[in-house]
């Protein structure tokens, strides 16, 4: 009997390409090159299984008359598929929560220290030789301990950034659309969050409903000492209205792992002191990766033994 055809969107882990290539009829991306929307088509009309990423939109058309039977997500948001197309066609689509918490929560608490701390100013006026030498007001940040953190999300990564913020002192508020169990104190609304947090850490899924859900007015609320961080997706804030705010001073700061069109990320933003930058690295711990390979593959073996795979969306 055939072994089931995959294609790999881009280049992953060494030890999941061997898994994979040693059960499945596998093809990998060894030059590791984003493909392109008819490429993605013609992929889905091919393989019995595409192994994507999030920088692979997979749109109504990708669906369309596709013999692909499963569509492997590596990684958690699936806001680049079109899902309602992939059930009108048969797809069974999986992802990987879960084993990304922990690297994503550490990297929201390095995005918080480095906004707060102005670890990322000082490091760009060293590299530049433009630093004067140690002096009692030289880049002052702000410490953490005593401080209110606001999570906009309160899943799986919401709560263990909450518990690691606790670890530095901070007090915990959150915001979640559904009541459950969590760390600190529930909120409301999100204006009362953003009011009363020195720092608000964003954990939502991508989706239409949370699309530039963060706007100026919860920045001003947020207020001039505030600090915006985004580990979610790049389209929960109103990035032309971060940078307004960021400019005028109407909060201290902002740290970004993520932005709404990857990989580009706007001249305005990149020309601001007052925001870190990082190139979507939330989940980019070796140890992660494979672990997300590998919950992909365990999702094909069941799918092609005739089981229900774990974790289909």
């Amino acid at each position: 009997m055939a072994r089931p055809r995959i294609l790999l969107t881009r280049k992953w882990p060494s030890a999941c390409e061997s898994r994979l290539a040693g059960d499945y009829e596998a093809s990998l991306n060894a030059d590791d090159r984003p493909m392109g929307a008819e490429e993605l088509r013609t992929a889905m009309a091919e393989y019995d299984a595409v192994l994507c990423t999030v920088t692979d939109r997979l749109d109504a058309a990708a669906f369309e008359g596709a013999t692909a039977r499963i569509v492997g997500n590596f990684g958690v948001g699936v806001d680049h598929i079109d899902l309602e197309a992939a059930r009108a066609a048969g797809v069974t689509v999986v992802n990987t929560p879960g084993v990304l918490t922990d690297a994503t929560a550490e990297l929201a608490m390095t995005l918080i220290l480095m906004a707060a701390r102005r670890a990322g100013e000082g490091e760009r006026e060293l590299r530049a030789g433009h630093w004067p030498g140690w002096h009692p007001t030289h880049l002052l940040g702000r410490g953490l301990s005593g401080r209110t953190l606001g999570i906009v999300g309160m899943g799986r990564i919401g709560r263990a950034t909450a518990e690691r913020a606790r670890a530095f002192g901070m007090e915990i508020l959150w915001w979640n659309r559904s009541d459950t169990e969590a760390p600190g104190t529930r909120v409301e609304t999100l204006a009362d969050l953003f009011e009363r947090s020195d720092v608000v850490s964003l954990h939502v899924p991508g989706s239409g409903e949370t699309s530039g859900l963060v706007d100026l007015d919860l920045m001003e609320a947020l207020g001039p000492e505030g600090i915006l961080v985004n580990t979610a997706r790049g389209s929960v804030i109103d990035e032309t209205a971060l940078v307004e705010a960021l400019r005028r001073g109407t909060i201290a700061g902002a740290g970004l792992d993520v932005y709404a069109r990857e990989p580009e990320v706007p001249e305005a933003l990149r020309g601001l002191d007052n925001v870190v930058l990082l190139p979507h690295l939330g989940s980019a711990t070796l140890e992660t990766r494979e672990a997300m390979g590998m919950m992909v593959a365990d999702a094909l073996d069941a799918f092609f033994g005739g089981d229900t795979p774990d974790n289909r969306v």
